[in-house]
């Protein structure tokens, strides 16, 4: 007969071993994408603090510059194969903080506040419009019927677009541009119109691809390129971002009409296979 005492001995030093096996060292690989983002959302953050002491130009700044860490989390997790579900949902809550919350206290408390309640409104419309935008975006992530090309397309401006967007009439006023009595609630309609385009269905473009594949005979002027623009960001800041965010609700309408010819292309193939032979 077995002793229980000692059955229990052996399970209790059975236990540690089946914890050890149960705790996995992870790959630091799929750790430094999420390093990133923790790296963006510290700098969000950062961007209110400026913002709350009124420091403006600084907090502008950093939202920028978490738009750019934005970009490189998701990249460096495809190169270093280091992609998870844990990292998409932290990226998405980074992203409500940065790209929803900081810019609208950021233009709250450096104009919309003038309007009392319906600037503090407006400032609740874009952050709102960001997370159903983002959550809309994670579902979508599940939809297996999606055609190829459409990877490059999002629906509705994405959440960095729509922060840099709607930062415009801070640019303008950096810019020179003076603020009248009459410019806060034209400031305000831009911006629910800005959480309005987040939200839409309206196809743009998603950017993923960018940069994804150079031939090697335009590595060279792609790097002066990109060394070019970073120079001209850090020189002229409201000049530049000022021509990117009207670059891209130009490039908007191109965007829809492509989307629209894949849509009909798509269907006309559909249509002929569907067809009966005769």
């Amino acid at each position: 007969m077995i002793d229980p005492l000692h059955e229990r001995d052996a399970e209790s030093i059975g236990e540690p071993i089946q914890k050890r096996k149960r705790l996995r060292r992870v790959p630091f690989r799929l750790l430094l994408p999420n390093l990133v983002t923790l790296l963006a959302l510290c700098v969000g953050l950062t961007g209110v603090r400026m913002a709350i002491e009124g420091r403006l130009e600084m907090a502008v700044y950093l939202v920028v510059l978490a738009a750019a860490l934005d970009g490189v989390d998701g990249r460096l997790a495809r190169l270093l194969k280091g992609a998870s579900r844990f990292g998409a949902e932290l990226d998405s809550l980074t992203d409500f903080v940065n790209f929803g919350v900081a810019p609208a206290l950021i233009l709250y408390m450096w104009g919309l506040n003038g309007l009392g309640h319906v600037g503090w409104i407006g400032a609740l419309i874009l952050a709102i419009a960001c997370a159903l935008r983002l959550a809309r975006f994670n579902v979508a992530l599940d939809d297996p019927n999606k055609p190829a090309w459409s990877s490059a397309f999002f629906t509705g401006v994405p959440a960095p677009a729509g922060a840099i967007g709607a930062l415009l009439p801070i640019y303008l006023e950096f810019l020179g541009f003076p603020r009248t009595p009459i410019g806060t609630p034209l400031v305000l309609a831009y911006v629910i119109g800005v959480a309005l385009l987040m939200v839409s269905p309206l196809p743009t473009w998603s950017g993923k691809q960018l940069g994804a594949r150079v031939s090697r005979a335009y590595v060279a002027p792609a790097l002066i390129g990109a060394a070019l623009f970073v120079a001209l960001l850090v020189s002229y800041p409201w000049f530049v971002l000022t021509a990117v965010v009207l670059v891209y609700l130009g490039l908007m309408p191109l965007a829809f009409m492509h989307h629209r010819r894949l849509t009909a292309r798509d269907a006309a193939a559909q249509a002929q296979t569907s067809e009966p032979a005769s």
